[in-house]
């Protein structure tokens, strides 16, 4: 298990803007090492190195997707915590130009059950909250309306009048049950065809409103399905964490927690497809599927664990520590393999400071 690392690849942070491809890694929060790091505290957010890694994804040319599901939305990252987020992160994103995009969902309301016109009103005002920040907006898949709707048409209707408020057109967000279990026939099917049209109706008659959809089903063959579909300027943002690879290249655009582990990776292989070497860009970012795979495994929603994990080893945050004490959810031989999968793909940015946290934390057990 103790590791001996290669040398870390020399890729090269761009001096122009990506254009092939647009690319959002979905950020990670470090909560404060000798915070009260247990399920259900309130989170306490060590800022200094939460905003750090945004800059890091930055400065490789990558837009931030902030406070969705990596950020632990549902999963320990409170309301409170997730509204100065948001406001600390559009303020660090127009100090750099940085591009950034923000998770609107309805989490705040404490009752698990509400009705629709109430999902509405709960969109509405973490609308307000993002927007007003200055922050692009992503519309995140709402579990208060998983459980109120009993129709597609339901969903139409919510999506209809939120999307209604909008000051810019905004992303969408279909997060499958692997994710989240709540989510469910989440756009009114169990069946992905049909919620696929569906969704595609709502965009279809909000077109002006919707910049794109991030699709989140583990499904290749159903995400370009969709995007086959898409109105003319409407962007599919693959979150795919197990066949990103040939979506990217296919044609999707990205919006991927894996993106968070292999910034990196991701932005030197982008740069690859900018320069028309799709082999370079195969050769680089290929390595790090079978590491987000790792990543994602079953149980999916733990998936968080390992995105911490990475950025502990590569040196952006001071310990392995998570909110809601989500660093306990995987076990030694899963991170090991995260290890193992890492140095193949490159993924390690300092190797010997890798090798050496990751080497104390098997002493600590005993290894």
């Amino acid at each position: 298990m103790r590791l001996d690392p290669a040398p870390a690849p020399v890729f090269t942070k761009p001096t122009t803007p990506l254009t092939s491809r647009v690319a959002y890694a979905a950020a990670h929060v470090v909560p404060r090492t000798l915070a009260e790091n247990v399920p259900g505290a309130p989170a306490d957010i060590d800022w200094d190195a939460t905003l750090a890694f945004r800059h890091h994804v930055w400065s490789w040319g990558l837009g931030v997707a902030d406070a969705m599901d990596t950020a632990q939305r549902n999963m320990g990252l409170d309301w409170a915590a997730c509204t100065e987020l948001i406001r600390r992160s559009a303020r660090e994103a127009a100090s750099v130009g940085g591009a950034l995009v923000v998770g609107v969902n309805t989490d705040h309301i404490a009752e698990p059950v509400i009705g629709l016109d109430a999902v509405i009103d709960a969109y509405l005002e973490q609308l307000e909250v993002a927007e007003d920040a200055g922050a692009g907006v992503v519309l995140m898949a709402s579990r208060h309306l998983a459980r109120a709707a009993t129709s597609a048409a339901d969903y139409e209707r919510v999506y209809a009048a939120v999307l209604a408020r909008a000051g810019a057109p905004v992303v969408l967000h279909w997060l499958g049950e692997a994710f989240d279990a709540n989510l469910a026939g989440y756009f009114g099917s169990s069946l992905v065809s049909t919620s696929s049209t569906s969704v595609l109706r709502i965009i279809e008659n909000n077109v002006a409103k919707v910049s794109g959809i991030k699709m989140s089903l583990l499904d290749a063959d159903a995400e370009i399905a969709l995007r086959d579909r898409l109105p003319a300027g409407v962007r599919m943002f693959t979150g795919d964490d197990f066949n990103f690879v040939g979506l990217i290249e296919s044609g999707s655009d990205a919006l991927l927690g894996a993106f968070a582990a292999v910034a990196p990776n991701a932005s030197a292989a982008i740069q690859r497809l900018d320069a028309g070497d799709v082999e370079g860009y195969r050769a680089i970012l290929g390595p790090t599927e079978a590491l987000s795979r790792q990543v994602f495994a079953a149980p999916t929603q733990y998936y968080k664990t390992g995105v911490a994990f990475l950025s502990w080893l590569n040196g952006h945050q001071p310990s392995f520590t998570m909110v809601g004490g989500l660093h306990c959810a995987r076990s030694l031989p899963h991170l090991a393999e995260i290890v193992r999968l890492a140095d193949a793909a490159g993924a390690l940015e300092l190797p010997e400071l890798a090798a050496q946290r990751w080497n104390d934390l098997l002493a600590v057990n005993s290894l």
